[in-house]
């Protein structure tokens, strides 16, 4: 229709219709974008080296969901015997292999990543992003934050990323992930940070950064990088119905990962300052029964006998409105504060009691593992 109504006006002399004209192509100089967008292909060549991949295998358990044969054999066919999450058939034994990522912190070859990429692994194998493979050691694991160190022995120094200081981090800056998303490779993406301090509620110490950066199965353990280069948090987390990428994702902020991660490679293990209490919020109802301004602070249910904070004189009923220079609003800050905290170190307490503050000198002990 359209070609007779196009020759149908060039007969009538409305229109003319010739072959467009082949214009000169311009220099390869001369060409310029009309937009001027940023580009990470620095921070990417500057960092995308010390981002590893991360293979486990281990003993099927129960947790494992199983796979019709009929369903196995199909994805056999399709993406291979290896593919992660296809449980695998050694002997009588059922076996899973499953992906991850991470980044090499020490040039020793201490690789950073999340516990739930390794749990269960008795064979974990370190893909660099040359394409190398080391077998790896688990140096240290802490499952109440998600983090774990490996160590490979490469033979020679590795490349590292620097830590950033994720308090530093703004709602609306950059945030750029590189992992291995469903076990293709190396993939990098960009975003912005979405929120701050988020509780997921997947364990007691959650401060996650969230963000829109596309973050899928795969990507744990990987870096969540600044427009500088530096890691501001690690990919542990998205909130998704299907499984995939939604635009909600959570990393561990740089500055707890730091300390986690310090701390393993010291010993092994994670030491953890402790009160010896229970607590719950104060409600806007119990702030007006103890006569407090406000609502805030947390309310000290049970003491447990002989720990430091019976030791040091607080007392059940006491709220606490103050942890050394941290003001605690919520139990999570109260919690957070003191983990925090070394064990053995002295802080002043500021709680109310009985209708007036006072402040008693707390000296933190070591949380029982």
């Amino acid at each position: 229709m359209f070609k007779k109504s196009f020759a149908a006006l060039a007969a009538a002399g409305i229109m003319a219709v010739a072959a467009p004209a082949l214009l000169p192509e311009a220099p390869a100089a001369q060409a310029q974008p009309l937009v001027q967008l940023p580009s990470f292909a620095p921070l990417v060549n500057a960092t995308q080296p010390a981002v590893v991949s991360i293979r486990t295998e281990g003993e099927a358990g129960r947790n494992v969901p199983q796979i019709d044969p009929r369903m196995q054999e199909f994805m056999e066919r399709f993406f291979g015997r290896n593919f992660p999450g296809i449980p695998q058939q050694r002997g009588n034994q059922r076996r899973t292999v499953g992906m991850g990522s991470g980044f090499i912190v020490d040039s020793r070859g201490m690789v950073v990543t999340n516990n739930h990429v390794i749990e269960g692994g008795d064979s974990i194998t370190v893909v660099l992003s040359n394409g190398e493979e080391y077998d790896a050691i688990v140096i240290g694991t802490d499952p109440s934050t998600d983090l774990a160190v490996l160590r490979i022995d490469a033979g020679y120094g590795l490349p590292t990323v620097p830590w950033g200081n994720s308090d530093n981090v703004d709602v609306g800056d950059w945030a750029i992930a590189i992992g291995n998303p469903f076990g293709l490779g190396s993939s990098v993406t960009a975003g912005i940070v979405s929120a701050r301090g988020r509780n997921i509620r997947s364990g007691p110490y959650d401060d996650f950064l969230q963000v829109d950066a596309p973050i899928n199965r795969g990507n744990s353990g990987g870096p969540l990088f600044n427009d500088r280069g530096q890691v501001i948090g690690v990919n542990t987390a998205i909130y998704s119905p299907s499984g995939g990428n939604v635009g909600i994702g959570f990393a561990i902020p740089a500055n707890q990962a730091a300390r986690i991660v310090e701390d393993l490679i010291d010993d092994g293990s994670v030491d953890r300052g402790w009160l010896g209490v229970s607590i719950q919020p104060v409600t806007e109802e119990i702030a007006a029964a103890m006569g407090l301004g406000a609502s805030g602070g947390v309310l000290i249910a049970e003491i447990v006998s002989g720990g430091p904070a019976e030791s040091g004189g607080l007392q059940r009923g006491d709220v606490i409105l103050s942890f050394g220079t941290r003001q605690i609003e919520t139990v999570r800050d109260l919690t957070r504060t003191v983990a925090d905290t070394d064990p053995g170190t002295s802080a002043d307490v500021r709680v109310w009691r009985r209708g007036n503050e006072r402040t008693v000198t707390i000296r933190t002990g070591r949380f029982p593992t």
